[in-house]
């Protein structure tokens, strides 16, 4: 477990001035703690001392290839010790940071990229997907102290922080711009609200630097705490990640109530980290758990735009709902003449204003104007508010309650997904005619895209290989059917609640059990894939992709096997198969190898848990 030299006490900051941002706090931290951790990483250490010369470096490296106040930078990189040190040392020469996940398709990347304007790129790989002239740097550059002071500059409030790429229902991500302002604010009202510890902790970093609840992790360095990188491959493996969680003593963990639903075994009998719940609605049957476990955790909620959280709650009480909003958020239910809905149980859209408003969306003026409206509430002339399309309620017992969209925007597995961008996808690819998108559930609580399309000769194989190539993986349906004609509003617009279920659900009727002897561990782990993926049959030749596997789902097949059969397997062993049948055989390497060592710490309170 991760110990502190001496004791140490985080003021938090009611009112957050120009000259008390981030950086400056930062700053405080290095010269009172200089060998107090600052970074874990899958490839080393920092302390605050390391920490603060390797950005500074790479500041110096930023200015000295032209990076000036205002400019933006491209992130493009894998989450080691080099991630935090490129997004300070972007700060600290002035510029904003904008993710381009390494793991997004190249087209993508150069798209936000050129969309982006970027001044620079930090980069591992010598030629990332950037347009010709972007200059790019290695994380660890540096350049002599005479080429430029970066280590003093100060943000203004208004001063950009990052862009992050969300969803578009154009078609094409849009990039959403956030201030200086906007994030130390965020931190100060986590530190206010109790949801931030007085002390320093040891936070885990868990979300995609892509994904905006990232910034609620990171920027904890800044106020001294400790922060666990958590790589790919123990992200990946809920086995691993506990291991991770115990050994640096992690005292916070932000993650998806999806991704509880894999850790909630292996981290049973250990010490639960305080968790930080978003990204999507917390089902009923995971808070009641939580809460009658006692397990510490709260519900964040916020929109990208609103950098971040705004509104939290303790999960605990009989059921879930959004809370309260932080210090300095001012939150109104509103009807559609934007007049307040007062009455218990009637449903408002929810609208969001105070210093955590994004600047809005770069590039796109009337989208910004029609999302951040004028706030007639505000005390102050010339606030705004962001009408958020999400639905709200007060309960009889005066709880603010999530009721839906105003749109058909959804969240999957964390991720902020319109659908009109995969449509703009599908109906793009050659042969395609019409498409539409809808959301299914494929189990209990699995949420997953499908995709219909009309077309002469088209193969649902064919249009998601060419989706991979082009969409992150969170933006790919599990399934495409191919239709005669997309069903019809009497006014002529697609009906997506008419559309069937998806075609992978009907495939394999009849051959439910497949060619497999009762018993086995071919029908064994054929029985798994068919309970993961919500599918009647399966067959040796399948691939789980195209069956509607996602990382989540994959991550479920691993776990019941370890449990059914009681074999060591790993992730890569389902996600580096070609079909079923070479999956199937990786798990009877396994079984010959011998059971998995089972660790008594773990299983001692597994019913608990549950």
């Amino acid at each position: 477990m991760t110990t502190f030299a001496e004791p140490a006490t985080i003021t938090p900051t009611p009112d957050p001035d120009p000259a008390g941002d981030l950086l400056a706090r930062l700053a405080a931290v290095v010269a009172g703690h200089p060998a107090r951790p600052a970074v874990h990483a899958v490839d080393g250490s920092l302390d605050f001392a390391a920490l603060d010369r390797r950005t500074a470096a790479l500041a110096r490296a930023l200015r000295a290839h032209g990076v000036r106040r205002g400019d933006r930078v491209g992130i493009h990189l894998a989450r080691t010790t080099d991630l935090p040190v490129a997004l300070l040392a972007t700060w600290r020469a002035g510029a904003a940071y904008v993710p381009l996940d390494p793991a997004y398709p190249a087209e993508r990347i150069a798209f936000m990229a050129a969309d982006a304007g970027l001044a620079a790129v930090v980069s591992a790989d010598a030629a990332p997907p950037v347009p010709a002239g972007v200059a790019v740097l290695r994380p660890d550059a540096d350049a002599p102290e005479s080429d430029g002071p970066a280590a003093g500059f100060t943000a203004h409030p208004l001063d950009s922080a990052y862009v992050i790429y969300t969803s578009g229902s154009t078609g094409r991500p849009k990039g959403v711009e956030v201030p200086h302002g906007a994030v130390a604010d965020l931190a100060a009202a986590l530190e206010l609200s109790g949801a931030y510890r007085p002390e320093p902790g040891v936070v885990a970093w868990n979300a995609s630097v892509s994904f905006d609840a990232s910034v609620q992790q990171w920027i904890r360095i800044c106020r001294g705490d400790t922060l666990v990188v958590i790589d790919d491959a123990r992200r990946a493996d809920p086995a691993r990640l506990v291991r991770l969680l115990a050994e640096h003593g992690v005292t916070d963990l932000d993650l998806t109530p999806s991704h509880w639903q894999l850790l909630r075994e292996p981290l049973a009998g250990a010490r639960v980290p305080r968790l930080f719940m978003g990204g999507e609605p917390v089902p009923a049957r995971t808070w009641r758990e939580l809460a009658d476990a006692g397990i510490d955790a709260l519900n964040l909620y916020g929109p990208t735009e609103c950098t971040v959280d705004a509104i939290t709650a303790p999960v605990t009480g009989p059921g879930p709902h959004l809370g309260e909003p932080l210090p300095g958020v001012r939150a109104y239910l509103l009807d559609g003449r934007l007049a307040p809905v007062t009455a218990a149980g009637a449903v408002g859209e929810l609208y969001l204003a105070g210093p955590g408003l994004a600047h809005g969306y770069p590039g796109h003026p009337g989208l910004t104007a029609g999302r951040f409206l004028a706030d007639p509430f505000a005390p102050e002339p010339g606030a705004r508010m962001y009408r958020t399309g999400d639905q709200a309620r007060r309960s009889a017992e005066g709880l603010l309650e999530y009721a839906g969209r105003v749109d058909r925007q959804v969240k999957l597995r964390g991720f902020r997904v319109e659908p009109g961008e995969v449509e703009h996808a599908l109906g793009a690819l050659a042969g395609v005619s019409a498409a539409a998108v809808a959301v299914h559930e494929a189990a209990p609580g699995d949420h997953r895209l499908a995709g219909y399309v009309t077309g002469a000769g088209v193969r649902p194989a064919d249009l998601l290989a060419e989706l991979r190539r082009t969409l992150p993986a969170h933006l790919v349906p599990s399934t495409v059917t191919v239709l005669d004609a997309l069903p019809l509003t009497p006014n002529g617009k697609v009906d997506h609640r008419s559309l069937p279920a998806p075609a992978a659900e009907a495939a394999g009727a009849g051959t439910a059990a497949g060619p497999y002897a009762p018993g086995g561990v071919d029908e064994q782990v054929a029985e798994v894939w068919r309970t993961v993926l919500g599918v009647p049959g399966v067959e040796p030749t399948d691939d789980f992709l195209s069956l509607g596997g996602h990382s989540l789902a994959a991550l479920r097949v691993v776990h019941l096997l370890r449990r059914k059969l009681n074999v060591e397997l790993q992730l890569r062993d389902l996600l580096d198969a070609a079909d079923l049948a070479g999956f199937t055989a990786a798990v009877r390497r396994a079984a010959e190898a011998g059971p998995a060592a089972v660790r008594p710490a773990l299983t001692a309170r597994r019913e608990a848990v549950r």
